[in-house]
């Protein structure tokens, strides 16, 4: 995620853009289709071709109101995915957080060890959520992990699930232990369920992405409006055409890929959410929580003056 404050800096902000991938993909497609035209509008007038076209440049604009609503839909749909996601993330935050502060408050003082296991795998579930959302749990990335557990994680399909579970477990051996009592044991219950909506929320937000058929039926209607354009305006602007078709499709491709881009915003994009900095954000605050340590946390310090 590119960082940066808000009117702060117009030009540092607009530098911004060489960083995104997304942008190099529509600056390319914007250049072919400058070629595309510049061709057009060479061939039109070596040829004088002027008398056979005549598109009434009024259909375009009507074609364009169209596009714009087309694409309005196409990025609120987008945003909100992209907002959901974070709002699931700063709840994350705020759980882990009350989690941690439960199980300090409610175990015994003396019980060193469950603090730790809590600890662990509190920030384990996050960290392995970060990439499960991805490409798949990296068990390299995780803390504290034995033989035991890498033999047993190796065995799992999903394993924020089962890190979840080894919580749960933990706080339902204390319950009959008698180590919390009923009172205690519902609001941690509660605490501890909440991981599993976040876990199971940001899961839909990534196997659903926008229905394909509309998707591609955008994608063929920008095309397709970018190819015919230079025909409309050859005629009056001259080689004109080539600049203002560059800008126009500028405009309808930005809208689109950006769209495209946050649609899935638990990747490694430069517009996607800095999961993986909240994770070990998480991570810290947690060790700080129940073993008065920092957890080897990484520092993010423009992240936390976001956050």
């Amino acid at each position: 995620m590119i960082y940066y404050k808000t009117n702060d800096n117009w030009f540092g902000d607009v530098s911004h853009l060489a960083k995104s991938w997304t942008m190099v993909r529509i600056f390319r497609s914007v250049i072919a289709i400058g070629v595309y035209a510049a061709i057009i509008c060479i061939s039109v007038s070596y040829f004088q071709f002027e008398q056979y076209i005549s598109m009434n440049t009024s259909i375009f604009s009507l074609l364009g109101v169209i596009l714009s609503i087309f694409l309005v839909f196409r990025t609120n749909s987008a945003y909100d995915r992209w907002w959901e996601a974070r709002k699931q993330w700063g709840a994350l935050v705020n759980n882990t957080r009350n989690l941690a502060i439960y199980v300090e408050t409610m175990f015994p003082e003396k019980d060193k060890e469950v603090r730790h296991f809590m600890a662990k795998h509190i920030s384990n579930f996050c960290i392995a959520l970060v990439e499960h959302l991805r490409s798949g749990t990296k068990l390299e990335k995780l803390i504290y992990l034995s033989e035991e557990d890498i033999a047993e994680y190796n065995s799992k399909g999903h394993i924020p699930n089962h890190i979840a579970l080894q919580i749960f477990e933990r706080i339902a051996e204390a319950h009959r232990r008698g180590d919390i009592n009923e009172g205690d044991y519902i609001n941690i219950k509660a605490q501890h369920q909440s991981l599993l909506d976040i876990l199971g929320a940001c899961e839909r937000i990534k196997k659903t992405p926008i229905p394909f058929s509309y998707a591609v039926f955008l994608k063929i209607f920008i095309t397709a409006y970018g190819v015919l354009l230079p025909f409309a305006l050859v005629t009056t602007l001259g080689l004109l055409t080539v600049p203002l078709v560059m800008f126009i499709f500028f405009a309808l491709l930005g809208v689109e890929l950006l769209g495209e881009e946050i649609e899935d915003p638990f990747g490694l994009d430069c517009n996607d959410l800095p999961t993986g900095d909240i994770a070990h954000t998480i991570k810290g605050n947690v060790f700080e929580i129940l073993e008065d340590r920092k957890g080897n946390a990484r520092k993010y310090e423009l992240y936390q003056k976001i956050f």
